[in-house]
């Protein structure tokens, strides 16, 4: 099995899953207890709990624990509509953002606030000037993801936080996949709200994070004990936190290398697919984009066949986000970006780790040239495009 998508989920670093185990067989104990035993509890919890915060340069009272990026998405966006609802009811978000943010944001359209979704260009990048434009006197929150889950592109984050900064105005990030993948400093970036998830970098799943700057007035989300300082009540998932805490130190270890194996394997993959598979094209930003993402789109193919078929030889891919598995309608991010139904049906996201190979990609590409020209030759409206080239060509002549 080649496995290549890793921004649906990761396989666990064996070091975090070596340090969940002490945590569900013999300190089992309740972390809120007063006793002793609960103490090695506490302990995994506090010692995560500081290395996220200092991972993202933020204080470790900064950060709460969630039961991954969904939740802390719907925290930011709930809590801070709540709390801020006598300054003001509007948000910013973008287009392109997960649906943990746009299905949330059509919640609180519903609660009467009113949501500006920004526009991308061509490659997914913000219009920083539309964005600008969009900025009101009662606008409270700007939530723009760190990186794009489906075409890998990098936002302008410094930017956006410097302008949010500027008018008075929150500004939370989903960093679901790009915390433990890419450099991240939420003071330099002025970032006031950051969204994680463990299993995005080597972690279990069911456990996330959301950084809340100190001083930002944001309500629980999760009423009922005094858990996460009283902003998120529920027993904390103490396993999943020794595990995400281990996978975090581990790819903060080995992250310089790894971002330089996944371009290099990345850009090989993107020059055989381009060079050699005809009528295709990359989604998202050339280089400004997440180390080990490649989208792209074939015409006159489907998706979700195409998934099929690399499956059968063994190859793990996707069409695009995992939340939206099983949708008839295409990618809305490719929808954004500008591409017709047609072919935004036909996309494929390849997303690689640290183990990736260039010998896997030439095993991936050698059939996938033979899967697109297979289905293809099936597709009466290929065969018409043929046609109608090879008699433009004669004309041509």
């Amino acid at each position: 099995m080649i496995y290549l998508d890793n921004a649906a989920t990761t396989k666990p670093y064996p070091e975090a899953v070596e340090a969940m185990l002490p945590y569900l067989n013999e300190y089992y104990g309740n972390p809120s207890s007063i006793y002793s035993f609960s103490d090695k509890s506490k302990e995994v919890i506090r010692d995560t709990r500081d290395f996220i915060a200092d991972s993202l340069h933020a204080k470790s009272e900064e950060i709460y624990f969630t039961a991954g990026g969904s939740e802390s998405d719907n925290w930011a966006l709930k809590a801070t509509a709540e709390a801020y609802a006598l300054k003001g009811k509007h948000i910013i978000t973008s287009k392109i953002e997960h649906h943990a943010i746009l299905h949330t944001c059509q919640y609180l359209e519903k609660q009467g606030y009113e949501i500006t979704y920004v526009g991308v260009d061509e490659n997914g990048i913000l219009n920083m000037e539309e964005l600008k434009a969009a900025i009101r006197e009662d606008t409270i929150l700007i939530s723009i993801m760190f990186a794009n889950n489906e075409i890998g592109t990098i936002q302008p984050i410094k930017e956006i936080g410097a302008l949010a900064r500027e008018h008075g105005i929150l500004f939370h990030t989903d960093a679901v996949q790009a915390y433990a993948q890419i450099p991240i400093d939420v003071e330099e970036m002025n970032i006031d709200m950051l969204s994680g998830s463990g299993h995005k970098f080597g972690g279990p799943k069911g456990v996330g994070f959301l950084y809340i700057r100190k001083g930002i007035k944001i309500r629980s989300f999760v009423h009922g004990g005094a858990q996460e300082r009283s902003r998120r009540a529920g027993t904390e998932n103490v396993p999943g936190i020794a595990g995400m805490g281990a996978a975090a130190k581990h790819s903060f270890r080995i992250m310089e290398e790894k971002i330089k194996k996944e371009i290099e394997i990345r850009d090989y993959l993107i020059d055989r697919v381009l060079g050699e598979i005809p009528y295709c094209r990359l989604n998202g930003d050339r280089n400004r984009r997440l180390p080990g993402n490649a989208n792209f789109s074939f015409r006159f193919i489907e998706g979700e066949s195409m998934l099929i078929h690399l499956d059968q030889k063994g190859i793990c891919a996707s069409s695009g986000s995992a939340c939206t598995s099983g949708s008839l309608d295409p990618s809305h991010v490719l929808l954004a970006i500008g591409l017709p139904h047609e072919i935004a049906h036909g996309s494929l996201r390849l997303t690689l780790s640290e183990e990736t190979s260039k010998e896997e990609m030439d095993y991936v590409v050698d059939n996938l040239k033979e899967i697109v020209s297979y289905i293809r030759n099936m597709s009466p409206l290929y065969e018409d495009f043929v046609k109608a080239q090879g008699k433009k060509e004669n004309r041509d002549v």
